[in-house]
């Protein structure tokens, strides 16, 4: 009941805000466009240029998983509705201050799942100039990889690579500053600089540690892509000519409170003085996305670094007890303790795929997380899986995303002392193969 009534407050607010805002229209609302894939765009009559995109998706998806190891009874499997999305996004002032709402009402966010936040976006921005934007609010992040820029609904195989899960904050709150600056020969550079809370999303109850700092810098040599091609996976528009774009990325999280710095509060130390003591969080990426023809290659290699501070004497448990007791093997070790519980390590992707004519596409992608020695990308239930090898079909049904069918089958190398996915604590000692099925209907 709890999860409905949220649902029904977001599709309430959204709606009002629709309606205020095209009450605001002095001179009258039309539907400037319908794109199938994009959704509806609405203007207003005057010159004052105020407009409204209202675009959204829904996909069903099935998923189920087989393990090598005989000793396992049978697969396990699971029907849901994957995402649901609602997007609203507005310009106002003659196109100089921008803005964004996004719900989503599946369930299912990406990332950890005890966050209840269905606003996903929400931000407000300002054109400084023709080529420089300022957004304060909740969204994506550029220090993320780079598949964390591509909207869900356009990515090409069914899920993101496991570097997503692994090392990315998905959204978080703060202040992002971004430009396009030409450099001349049809090159560009696109700059991005970020001061978000460090713990992913807006955090409405505690707010621990301190601020993360970090910046992109994407090189574009042969130009921009067509039709913002750079934040969709595959080439769609079968680019005439090579496009490419390198990244890279860094960002320095004073204090986390998490694995990653998603979320706020679910992992505390304290000092001798019961003082909050914080680990800081460091992580570093390079990526690519290569794009012609129908052929398109991406990219991504991510590094993290815990800097443990000295004076941690204490943590607290799940249960909100305090212990001075840091059991790593059979010794106590602070540092080690709190680096393994945290996600460092390296991760690397490579994907590559073709789109034909009549929109079917046939993708593969190779991705493989190499966890620090005291890391816990070593937990033997939700990671401890170096290497995913993944295949994957779809067909598209439309130029602009409107509706595709997915497959994919990925095949995932499980080191030993690793357990079944049901957390069970059952021993694992051969592999898996993971079959996912999608269905992506846009407007």
């Amino acid at each position: 009941m709890k999860q409905a009534s949220s649902h029904i407050k977001f599709i309430l607010l959204l709606s009002f805000m629709t309606f205020a805002a095209g009450s605001a229209f002095s001179q009258g609302v039309v539907v400037n466009k319908y794109t199938f894939g994009e959704g509806y765009d609405f203007t207003t009559y005057d010159d004052d240029d105020y407009s409204i995109a209202i675009s959204g998706f829904v996909q069903p998806s099935y998923e189920r998983k087989f393990y090598t190891d005989h000793e396992f009874d049978g697969p396990a499997q699971r029907f849901r509705m994957r995402r649901i999305r609602l997007r609203y996004t507005g310009t106002a002032a003659r196109q100089r201050i921008i803005w964004r709402l996004q719900g989503e009402f599946s369930g299912n966010l990406e990332g950890d799942a005890s966050i209840a936040n269905y606003l996903t976006d929400a931000w407000v921005g300002y054109r400084l100039s023709r080529r420089w934007k300022l957004r304060v609010g909740q969204k994506n992040t550029p220090t993320d990889n780079r598949q964390l820029l591509i909207r869900s609904h356009s990515l090409q195989l069914v899920e993101r690579s496991r570097i997503t899960g692994a090392f990315s904050t998905i959204r978080e709150f703060g202040a992002f500053l971004d430009g396009t600056v030409p450099l001349g020969r049809g090159m560009y550079i696109k700059p991005s600089a970020v001061i978000t809370n460090g713990d992913g999303v807006n955090a409405f109850n505690a707010d621990l540690g301190g601020f993360k700092y970090g910046g992109r810098l994407d090189f574009l040599p042969f130009g921009l892509f067509t039709n913002l091609g750079q934040y969709h996976e595959m080439d769609m528009m079968r680019e005439q000519v090579p496009r490419l774009v390198f990244g890279v990325t860094y960002s320095y999280n004073e204090g986390v409170s998490s694995r990653r710095g998603r979320e706020s509060g679910s992992i505390r130390y304290l000092n001798d003085a019961n003082e909050l003591s914080l680990p800081d969080f460091e992580k570093i990426g390079v990526d690519f996305l290569f794009k012609y023809r129908g052929f398109s290659a991406l990219g991504e290699f991510v590094t993290t670094r815990a800097y443990v501070p000295t004076d941690i004497t204490q943590r607290i448990r799940n249960d909100g007890s305090i212990t001075g007791t840091f059991p790593v093997g059979d010794t106590d070790d602070m540092v080690n303790y709190v680096k393994g519980r945290m996600m460092l390590g390296t991760g690397v992707q490579l994907q590559m795929g073709y789109l034909f004519k009549n929109r079917f596409s046939v993708d593969a992608r190779f991705t493989n997380l190499a966890a620090a020695e005291h890391s816990f990308l070593n937990n033997g239930t939700f990671y401890n899986r170096p290497n995913y090898y993944t295949f994957g079909l779809a067909q598209h049904f439309g130029k602009f995303y409107g509706a595709k069918v997915q497959a994919s089958i990925t095949y995932v190398e499980v080191n030993p002392g690793s357990n079944d996915i049901n957390g069970l604590g059952n021993p694992m000692t051969g592999n898996e193969l993971i079959f996912r099925l999608i269905t992506s209907i846009a407007f």
